[in-house]
């Protein structure tokens, strides 16, 4: 059977070995972690609702659930006919490769004075630690933010950030010592969340007026500082601790091959994952480019559909499936649970319509279940619903 290398250990990597697996090949997964992180769920270890090891997966025990090899190293470099991994050198031993390496994020000046939800795992303990620590000393300025990439639109992730900062205002009146906290949202572009329609847009105003959360939008920043955000005005937000999540810049390993790819570093692909003008090397997730409308967002559900889609179509060329090569270009829209502590709410764009449904109480306890499902599924241990 055919030998398929896969790079990276998130949501698009892992998922593309499961079902390369259900095909027989054989399959390794390559990645500089030896666990899978979910990050959808890793908004409550700073609530202390989840641990560390609650929302991660040893990737060994994964490799012996679906029966792939699992490897440990670091990519540095990708081309059109080999990998170069920093233990192991230069690799070339793969019939098909898949880039499933995720993505950089944007150096803003004075970014190592942040702390992000969705960069390096490490980073959400650390906000922990520091966020009990301004808890004990029973006061403190928070402030939450995301920025955007101009030359990648899609390549933003506000939602973990609004969901973070619902969570933790709940948190504190849980504590009842919210009102020794100021907590201010922060964005660069005029309307943060506007891909989920306008309708997101006012409900989302009104929860900030509802719960004195500050709103400060349209401003650039210039450079994080240890006590705060400077803007292009002149102005500066105060802050005893920034969650900012810098918007998604090409992965250093792509940037440093010879796969086709955009001005920032993603990895140009067709429709069917296929890198484009490479026949045996496919990507999927946050790596890649994507076509699609103007609101078109990354997110997990599709870096999945893109996985499973590749699984297909790799078996499809080797004569294992019947029918037409699968796009990920129909499935194609936002879909997001946003929990906020105390509820929730279910946001869906597609090209028709766009809506926000709100879930009190129970959109919390839904994205709870849904948690303890992934990763039971994922496992094995649990039989997986339809489209999920």
């Amino acid at each position: 059977m055919k030998k398929v290398v896969v790079l990276g250990g998130g949501i698009a990597g892992v998922e593309t070995s499961i079902f390369l697996r259900k095909y027989g090949f054989e399959v390794e997964l390559i990645s500089n972690r030896d666990y899978f992180y979910i990050y959808p769920i890793s908004i409550w270890i700073p609530t202390k609702e989840k641990k560390f090891e609650d929302v991660t997966i040893p990737l060994k025990d994964l490799a012996e659930a679906h029966g792939f090899k699992f490897t440990q190293d670091k990519v540095i470099k990708v081309d059109k006919e080999s990998f170069t991994l920093e233990k192991a050198g230069e690799r070339r031993d793969f019939d098909y490769l898949v880039v499933a390496l995720g993505q950089d994020k944007l150096k803003h000046k004075g970014i190592e004075h942040t702390y992000s939800i969705c960069g390096n795992p490490n980073e959400t303990l650390k906000y922990s630690e520091k966020l009990d620590s301004l808890i004990k000393a029973g006061k403190g300025k928070l402030a939450f933010g995301f920025g955007g990439n101009p030359k990648a639109k899609e390549a933003v992730r506000g939602g973990p950030v609004f969901e973070l900062l619902f969570n933790v205002d709940y948190y504190l009146r849980k504590l009842k010592i919210r009102d020794k906290f100021e907590l201010t949202f922060f964005a660069p572009m005029p309307k943060p969340g506007e891909r989920l329609g306008e309708k997101a847009l006012k409900m989302m105003d009104v929860m900030f007026k509802r719960l004195n959360i500050k709103s400060v939008t349209g401003k650039k920043i210039t450079e994080f500082t240890p006590d705060g955000v400077l803007l292009e005005d002149g102005t500066k937000i105060e802050s005893d601790l920034t969650c900012f999540v810098a918007a998604g810049d090409g992965h250093p390993a792509v940037k440093a091959g010879n796969l086709p790819q955009t001005e920032a570093g993603f990895v140009v692909i067709e429709p069917t994952n296929q890198v484009k003008g490479v026949e045996n090397v496919y990507a999927v997730g946050d790596s890649c480019a994507l076509e699609g409308p103007e609101w078109k967002a990354k997110q997990g559900h599709l870096a999945e559909v893109m996985a499973r889609n590749t699984a297909y179509n790799i078996a499809l060329k080797e004569g294992l499936e019947k029918g037409n090569p699968k796009t990920y270009i129909e499935h194609i829209n936002i879909l997001c649970l946003m929990d906020m502590g105390n509820g929730g709410g279910l946001a869906y764009r597609d090209d028709k319509k766009a809506m926000l449904i709100p879930l009190p109480i129970l959109g919390h306890w839904m994205k709870k279940g849904w948690g303890i499902y992934y990763k039971l599924s994922k496992l094995g241990k649990i039989p997986r619903l339809p489209g999920m």
